[in-house]
């Protein structure tokens, strides 16, 4: 018997406001996508790098597509765990297969909003309304990342 292990944990931003399409079975599915980002001193130049990694997340699950609908915004940041899955295709009027690596949100996977909306409790800006009582209760955040509108790659 084999063992093995497929599991996945992100924390980065929400890149546009989750996509929600009909099933011809009568469930939905929504999509969304997750940048994570991480910076690098070039050896050669000694500039700093600033690399993004775009990942694709989807759920069958309708409880939390109706969270995801309501609360899953652009650029806010998010926590979730779940599953890698590939996906094959033809595309029609081509001849090779299509593949697509998505991060599979399953029952008992995790998902969470790391700050709060912009305008949450009294119209607070995003920046001032996450940040922790404690700095020991702060998520692992990139300096860069801190305010949802400055510098996003999208």
């Amino acid at each position: 018997m084999a063992f093995g292990l497929n599991r996945v944990e992100l924390i980065g931003r929400i890149g546009q406001d989750v996509t929600v399409n009909h099933l011809a079975s009568g469930g939905r599915v929504a999509n969304l996508s997750v940048a994570t980002d991480e910076s690098y001193l070039n050896r050669q130049t000694g500039s700093r790098v600033d690399k993004v990694e775009w990942h694709r997340l989807v759920t069958f699950q309708d409880g939390l597509i109706t969270m995801l609908e309501k609360h899953a915004k652009k650029g806010r940041l998010i926590y979730v765990e779940g599953k890698l899955q590939t996906r094959r295709w033809k595309k029609d009027g081509e001849d090779s297969d299509r593949f697509s690596t998505e991060i599979l949100l399953v029952p008992g996977g995790k998902v969470q909003l790391l700050d709060r909306p912009a305008g949450a409790n009294g119209s607070a800006p995003a920046k001032a309304a996450a940040a922790p009582a404690e700095p020991a209760a702060q998520a692992p955040v990139h300096e860069s990342m801190d305010d949802p509108d400055s510098e996003l790659p999208f």
